[in-house]
């Protein structure tokens, strides 16, 4: 397994914060950053291959998670188009080192406890994080669920929708599946998006027979307890952000798939939940 975090971004909307580091390294307690926070949770739950992609200060970056002296395998992959694209682009990047993994994949801005990363690793099926009892928010994930399964993730759904955020485990078989379709989008010079926009595609447009169809991006919860996630986007964010972290109840629905059959490039897929 594998563990990707995506730190492409520029951050501008930290302002101050991010003028000589990037996003991911802002502190977010004495002698420890978001970055720090992420990677002693990985290190802690026993992964120990990590794949960065950087763009806006590559090498501060690289040289802060050197200094750490955690024990972990980090792969760094820059993206030279980091101003210009989305992490779409990010994770086509690094697609090779990617494909044919099971991986967990997350946001470098994302503060969480170790409960729930420990929760979503060890899911036996693909998963995404979301929350049951947040109100939905203006700019960030929402995860459309409809007869209780995911069917739709992005900042624009609001009805149907639990708040989510982008913490996810994926199975090879299912994040294969995903890769294929952002390299797709990448190769056609759709890069500005969200990665998600490309799973959005294969959700809503994949042709199978309707009973097929009722179990394509199966989703169903585990029984809830307290977990905290928070994600960061903003300066005015960070003095919320252990506040908030304590008032957030996360379910886990997952995203479950079965290879079936590959014709003409349209992949068919099935639930295992039903």
């Amino acid at each position: 397994m594998k563990v990707v975090i995506l730190n492409s971004g520029m951050g501008t909307r930290m302002g101050v914060l991010t003028k000589e580091h990037p996003k991911c390294m802002t502190e977010i307690a004495e002698n420890e950053t978001i970055l720090s926070a992420q990677l002693k949770a990985v290190a802690e739950a026993g992964i120990r291959d990590v794949v960065i992609t950087t763009g806006y200060f590559n090498d501060v970056l690289v040289e802060y998670c050197e200094s750490l002296g955690l024990p972990l395998n980090i792969e760094y992959v820059f993206n030279p188009l980091y101003d210009k694209t989305n992490y779409i682009y990010s994770i086509y990047c690094a697609r090779e080192t990617l494909r044919d993994e099971d991986i967990v994949l997350l946001h470098g801005d994302m503060v969480f406890a170790q409960d729930v990363f420990q929760k979503v690793i060890d899911s036996p099926e693909s998963c995404m994080a979301v929350s049951s009892t947040l109100p939905l928010p203006e700019k960030d994930f929402k995860a459309v669920i409809k007869d209780g399964k995911i069917i739709a993730v992005g900042i624009e759904f609001f009805e149907n929708a639990l708040a989510a955020q982008p913490l996810y485990k994926l199975l090879k078989k299912d994040w294969n599946v995903w890769l294929d379709r952002i390299a797709a989008f990448s190769e056609n010079g759709t890069t500005s998006c969200y990665a998600e926009k490309a799973f959005n595609e294969i959700s809503e447009t994949v042709c199978v027979p309707r009973s097929t169809w009722r179990t394509l991006c199966a989703a169903r919860s585990t029984t809830q307890r307290t977990s905290r996630w928070y994600q960061k986007d903003t300066k005015h964010s960070l003095a919320e952000t252990y506040n908030r972290q304590k008032r957030c109840r996360i379910g886990i629905f997952f995203w479950s798939f079965r290879y079936l059959q590959t014709c003409a490039s349209v992949l068919y897929f099935t639930g295992m939940t039903e």
